[in-house]
């Protein structure tokens, strides 16, 4: 039941840092939050809990709550170029929910940040660009290019996310499983 509610909490964060809304730049990707919250939800909750919150989030994204960012729902972020970009939250938190956990059961705030990068900007970028190559008639280069700028913004969310998974871990031991064995 505490592995329910943890989820929900963190949908629900992924949620409100949609309220915002978005600033467009180039390939009509918009700048959120919401990936912000995917970080942390891997970050400090780990694979089952945080993949759990992603899903969550999507489900009811996907039932027709306009709670992504710019008030969407799922239906309207996957029926537009972007679509991936939302898809890839999944992959993503649960690859930083693993990393993590790997990690564990010391946080280490540069490890941290290096897996956030990996899970919540480069997986989802994949997922983003993959969607917008098969919904376009855009090429990859013009798409890297294009998601180029945002990588200073997810890079700052990654320290973000890294900053406060560490002392969360430092008050809460255990909160996520070790993946791999302590012991020498």
């Amino acid at each position: 039941m505490v592995d329910l509610a943890q989820a929900a909490v963190f949908a629900a964060l992924i949620a409100v840092l949609g309220l915002p809304g978005t600033i467009n730049l180039s390939a009509g990707v918009p700048i959120t939050l919401q990936s912000l919250a995917v970080m942390l939800a891997g970050a400090v909750l780990g694979p089952k809990k945080g993949t759990l919150a992603v899903g969550i989030f999507m489900v009811l994204a996907i039932a027709g709550l306009p709670i992504l960012a710019g008030g969407r729902t799922g239906w309207v972020s996957l029926n537009s170029p972007t679509g991936g970009y939302f898809i890839g939250f999944l992959p993503g938190v649960l690859l930083i929910g693993l990393l993590t956990a790997w990690m564990m059961p010391r946080y280490n705030i540069i490890l941290g940040i290096i897996i956030n990068l990996i899970g919540g900007a480069l997986v989802v970028y994949i997922f983003g660009i993959a969607y917008q190559m098969i919904r376009t008639d855009l090429g990859l280069w013009f798409l890297i290019k294009a998601n180029a700028p945002f990588l200073i913004g997810d890079t700052i969310k990654a320290v973000v996310a890294a900053l406060v998974a560490a002392p969360v871990h430092r008050g809460r031991p255990g909160l996520i499983t070790p993946l791999r064995s302590t012991s020498a």
